[in-house]
């Protein structure tokens, strides 16, 4: 399978290229100009910002799925900012139309909301927080939750909160608020969790919470 991932060298992005390389897939990593991946590996490289339409057109020219790693900036000013990752989202999208690609997953967090959701501490926290703390990242997911909704793509969202456990071996599981999970998750049971939605359709057009067990 032919795999583009943007932000590949993430905090996030570098174990998904990582698991899906050691899956044997045929990865296109995009990386920001300049930068560089934290460790070599067998891939192809394409450089691009996501304002540059034609670099996103050259990345997914031959993708199967499209994995966007890159989430809004944790910024605290109250000052109002623009909305680099939202509209980047919107270029993907509008290069997978161009090109007739159907299959994105992308990052996210609770403050994006489900129509599967049911009200529980893992789905309405994290919007209160995100709104009070995280005003300009707030403003970019509700931005993308729009985007998403409109796209007529299979999409994925794949929505956490706290990426910064270590990963216990237990793996994760998901919820929609409709049981009790965990409000933290490591990055590389995000990233395994991403790879295998990127060879099934379980979760198309759905957001899934990830946790730890």
């Amino acid at each position: 399978m032919n795999i583009t991932i943007f932000g590949a060298n993430g905090g996030i992005g570098k174990f998904v290229t990582k698991l899906a390389i050691d899956k044997g897939h045929n990865v296109t990593a995009v990386l920001r100009p300049n930068s560089k991946m934290i460790e070599k590996m067998r891939m192809d490289v394409i450089y691009a910002e996501l304002h540059q339409q034609d670099q996103i057109n050259k990345a997914i020219e031959n993708a199967d799925v499209i994995i966007n790693a890159i989430g809004p900036s944790l910024d605290m000013s109250r000052k109002l900012k623009g909305t680099p990752i939202a509209d980047g989202l919107q270029n993907i999208i509008s290069a997978m139309n161009k090109q007739n690609r159907k299959r994105l997953i992308i990052i996210g967090t609770p403050t994006l909301t489900s129509k599967e959701d049911k009200n529980h501490i893992t789905t309405i926290l994290p919007k209160v927080m995100a709104k009070i703390l995280y005003p300009n990242a707030y403003r970019e997911m509700k931005k993308m939750e729009k985007i998403i909704y409109v796209s007529n793509i299979d999409w994925t969202v794949v929505r956490f909160i706290n990426p910064n456990l270590k990963t216990n071996g237990n793996g994760y599981d998901y919820v929609f608020g409709d049981k009790n999970g965990k409000l933290s998750i490591s990055r590389y049971n995000i990233a395994n969790f991403i790879v295998e939605e990127s060879m099934q359709d379980k979760f198309i057009k759905r957001m899934p919470i990830v946790f730890n067990k």
